[in-house]
């Protein structure tokens, strides 16, 4: 082969519209189309088992768009892309970037490789409506608090670019000699679990496209509020399919800005926002997955229970909303975001155990697992982020689902040993009479567990931690909570 060749490295952009790297490399005589499974750089961020699921799928979708020439390859991609440069005539290589702090450390250092090669690279914003560095105050600082972010950053469409088309040729060539069968990526387990996921989800760039068009249609409308019932439709479903770049967030803000101007259209662009926000940390704080970003909160008394920890991680805290989600999450790959508050403050205020435990279970268990969103959303739950919740708001899973779930429609769904509860009792079995128990076929402590801590009595020592984190030394071992009245929610 004498033309040259313009390598595309696909990474979290698993499509072809509106991909501005794959759209410059169009321009070339042919491409090289490629995606490299990095486990050795991301270190203890290293792509959880249901997220590598859906990986799979996600590779397998694009691979047939492209008519089978996807190359894919595993191992570190700077030497990865250093042999491809040595076996072809490699002139450009293009990416869209990524802003994992592991991720920007490795790729500085192959754009030094390759230009040192005389290799023109060239990396693109297709992840994010706007880049991180261009969301700062006057004086260059980072924003903290979401809703100045928002105003200010997200005001309208203005200077957002339109939606990339497909390009309209791609010229591909298939590295027969290098590349490897996606059946030896090791992304589908052994013991096949994941099989359970299969009914929830259709994966690739089409699917998500049809699901953005049906919630548009038959989710939008009565979004604001709806949100937040988990029985209910108002919810995209469109976070798997945006973290792995089966749509971009152009695609979806635009295609939102077409609709009637609207509460409901409003508060979802504020979600596409919030996310914008979460990457903002991520980028500014770099430390946002692993430490406090508030350093008091290195002296607060987290717990050390595993046996707590297991009852949450599997849905038996004997507390039904807290189970719901949590098998939601075991079964599905997802939870509703309502619930994901709910099982988040329990885990960390209730239960007194660390945020990190639970950000590396939803790593580990969410398809739309992404360490931007999960390490901001963790700590807005513990109260240690930036922009994050007040120590005191401690999330009452009994009241949420009487709120949120008033005809029970969603914990029976995933707690059906409880379905013939009445709904007094369901989100508080504890407090049936026996007749009632006995009615439901409901044995606590065996059938169901009892809850694994006392809801309110867990609630003042959590806010007694908490408290003791404003309070002056001297004040810490003395200070008692004062503020039972404050209101649950």
């Amino acid at each position: 082969m004498t033309q040259s060749i313009a390598v595309h490295w696909f990474r979290q952009d698993l499509r072809l519209a509106d991909n501005p790297a794959l759209s410059e490399a169009s321009g070339h005589h042919t491409i090289l189309p490629v995606f490299i499974l990095d486990d050795a750089n991301p270190g203890d961020h290293r792509m959880g088992a249901a997220s590598r699921w859906w990986l799979f799928h996600s590779l397998s979708a694009l691979d047939r768009s492209l008519d089978g020439a996807l190359n894919l390859y595993q191992g570190d991609p700077l030497d990865v892309l250093t042999d491809i440069a040595d076996r072809y005539p490699v002139d450009a290589v293009y990416w869209n970037r990524c802003y994992e702090p592991w991720q920007t450390v490795r790729d500085t250092k192959i754009k030094e490789v390759l230009k040192a090669r005389g290799i023109r690279v060239k990396s693109f914003n297709g992840s994010l409506l706007r880049e991180p560095w261009e969301n700062v105050k006057q004086d260059g600082s980072p924003y903290r608090v979401f809703t100045q972010f928002y105003r200010k950053c997200y005001p309208d469409s203005a200077g957002l670019r339109e939606p990339l088309p497909e390009p309209e040729t791609l010229r591909t060539h298939v590295d027969l000699g290098g590349r490897v069968r996606a059946e030896s990526l090791g992304l589908i387990p052994r013991v096949r679990w994941d099989r359970k996921l299969e009914p929830h989800w259709q994966i690739g760039e089409e699917p998500a496209r049809k699901r953005l068009r049906h919630f548009i249609r038959k989710g939008l409308s009565g979004y604001r509020k709806g949100r937040d019932f988990p029985a209910g439709h108002h919810v995209s479903r469109l976070s798997p399919h945006l973290h792995f770049g089966e749509i971009s967030p152009n695609q979806v803000w635009h295609s939102v800005r077409s609709q009637p101007e609207n509460e409901d259209r409003d508060h979802f662009r504020s979600e596409l926002a919030w996310r914008e926000f979460s990457y903002h940390l991520l980028y500014h704080f770099p430390v946002l997955p692993d430490r406090n970003l508030q350093p008091k909160f290195d002296s607060f008394p987290w717990r050390d229970d595993t046996r707590h920890l297991a009852a949450w991680c599997r849905g038996q805290t004997g507390v039904p909303l807290v189970d719901a989600g949590m098998r939601e999450l075991w079964n599905t790959g997802y939870m509703h975001n309502r619930l994901r508050m709910v099982v988040g403050s329990f885990l960390v205020k209730n239960l007194m155990l660390h945020w990190r435990h639970g950000a590396a279970w939803f790593n580990d268990c969410l398809v739309d697992a992404d360490l931007a969103n999960n390490s901001a959303g963790w700590q807005w739950i513990a109260g240690s982020g930036a922009d994050a919740a007040p120590y005191f708001r401690i999330f009452n899973p009994v009241t949420q689902g009487h709120k949120f779930d008033p005809t029970g429609e969603y914990t029976r769904l995933h707690v059906p040993g409880l379905a013939r509860l009445p709904d007094k009792y369901l989100f508080s079995p504890w407090q049936a009479p026996a007749d009632v128990l006995d009615e439901a076929n409901v044995v606590l402590g065996e059938t169901y567990p009892e809850p694994v801590v006392d809801l309110p009595t867990s609630r003042l020592h959590a806010l007694d931690a908490f408290a003791s984190l404003n309070a002056p030394d001297s004040e810490r071992s003395t200070r008692k909570v004062a503020t039972a009245t404050v209101a649950e929610t």
